[in-house]
C-alpha cells in the first residue's frame, strides 16, 4: 500500500471534492474558502498540501476546458477515488511528443508519480502544445525515482517520468492546443500554491510555540519576542493571500493588475517564509535540527517548496505594474 496515495485520496474525500469536484471559484468568498482549505493542508503537511494543490489545479483545468463528456467522466472517476496532478515541466533532451496517437518522451518534476491515478500532461504536437488527461493505470509511465535527491519534500514523490510509444485515445485530449497557458488562469493559479506556502508559515508558528511551551522556555522575554515576530509574519502572509483573492474579483481591475497582485503575493509570502524560518531556527536552536523534531522536516520541506520557478519574472511583473499605476498601496 502507498501511504501517500491513501493520504491524498482521504484528504480529497474529506474536503468533499470526490462528490463535488472543485471548479473555478465564482466569487471571492468561494475562492477564499478554497484557499483556506489549501492553507490548512499546508499547515499540517507540506508534501501532502503540494499534491492536493496539484489535484485541485488539474480538476479545475479539465472542468474549464474539457468537453461535457470529459467532465462527466472525470466526475465519475473522482467519485471512485481518482487523484490528479499536472505534469508540465519538460524533461531536458526528451520532450514529450504526441504524434499520430503515440506518446513518446518524458516530464520532469512530476509530483505524485506513483501516487496519482491520473496526470494532466502537456505534449508537443504539430498543432501546438496539447493537454492530455492520462489514466496512469492504462498509460503507465516509467518512473525514475533515483533523481529526486533533495533536502526536503521527499514525500511529494516528485520524479521523472517517461513513455515510449504509448497509445493515446482522442478522448484523452483536453481542449485545443495552447489552452494550458491561457491567461489569466495560467499565472493567476499560482495563488493556490502560495496559500499552501502561507500555511507552512503557520505550521512554523505552531511547532515553534509547541516546542517552547514543552521545554518551559516560552516565558523567556526573548522567546516571547520571537513568537510575536512569527505570529506577525504568519498573519501577514495569510492577509496577503486573502487580499489577492479578493482583488482577483475586482471588476474594474485590468487583467494585468490582477496577475501582478498574484505575483506580489507570491513574493511577499516567500519573503515572510524565509524570515519565519530564520526566526524559528533561532528560537528552537539545535533541537530543531534533529531529524525527529517536528520542526525539522517542515523547514526542509518549505525551503524546497519555495523554490518555484522564475521568481525574477514575478518581481519584474510587479515592478512594471507599479510603474504603470496598476498596483497602488492601499488599506
Amino acid at each position: 500500500m502507498n501511504a501517500m496515495a491513501d493520504a491524498l485520496r482521504d484528504t480529497v474525500a474529506a474536503a468533499g471534492w470526490a462528490e463535488r469536484p472543485v471548479g473555478d471559484p465564482p466569487t471571492a468568498e468561494v475562492y477564499v474558502a478554497l484557499l483556506r482549505q489549501l492553507y490548512e493542508m499546508g499547515r499540517r503537511d507540506l508534501p501532502l498540501g503540494r499534491l492536493v494543490e496539484g489535484h485541485v489545479d488539474a480538476v479545475q483545468i479539465v472542468r474549464r476546458y474539457g468537453s461535457a463528456a470529459q467532465v462527466d467522466r472525470l466526475g465519475r472517476a473522482l467519485a471512485h477515488g481518482a487523484t490528479l496532478g499536472v505534469w508540465n515541466a519538460a524533461l531536458p533532451g526528451e520532450p514529450l511528443r504526441l504524434d499520430e496517437g503515440s506518446l513518446t518522451g518524458g516530464k520532469s518534476y512530476a509530483s505524485g508519480a506513483g501516487v496519482l491515478s491520473h496526470a494532466l500532461v502537456t505534449a508537443d504536437t504539430p498543432g501546438g502544445v496539447q493537454l492530455l488527461l492520462l489514466d496512469l493505470n492504462h498509460v503507465v509511465p516509467a518512473i525514475d525515482r533515483d533523481w529526486w535527491r533533495v533536502t526536503g519534500m521527499q514525500r511529494s514523490e516528485t520524479h521523472q517520468v517517461r513513455w515510449e510509444r504509448a497509445a493515446i485515445e482522442a478522448d484523452d485530449r483536453i481542449g485545443t492546443p495552447g489552452v494550458y497557458a491561457r491567461e489569466p488562469f495560467f499565472s493567476g493559479g499560482a495563488l493556490r500554491f502560495v496559500a499552501v506556502h502561507a500555511g507552512g508559515i503557520a505550521g512554523i508558528v505552531d511547532r515553534t510555540r509547541d516546542h517552547l511551551v514543552a521545554t518551559g522556555r516560552a516565558g523567556d522575554p526573548f522567546q516571547a519576542a520571537r513568537l510575536a515576530e512569527l505570529f506577525g509574519l504568519a498573519d501577514g502572509a495569510a492577509a496577503i493571500v486573502r487580499r489577492a483573492a479578493h482583488f482577483w474579483f475586482e471588476d474594474t481591475a485590468p487583467e494585468e493588475a490582477r496577475l501582478a497582485q498574484v505575483a506580489a503575493a507570491r513574493l511577499g509570502v516567500a519573503d515572510a517564509a524565509e524570515r519565519a524560518m530564520a526566526t524559528a531556527r533561532e528560537a528552537v536552536g539545535l533541537a530543531g535540527q534533529f531529524t525527529a523534531h517536528p520542526l525539522s522536516a517542515l523547514l526542509s520541506d518549505l525551503t524546497v517548496y519555495l523554490r518555484q520557478p522564475v521568481p525574477d519574472a514575478q518581481r519584474l511583473r510587479v515592478g512594471r505594474a507599479v510603474e504603470q499605476g496598476l498596483l497602488v498601496p492601499s488599506l
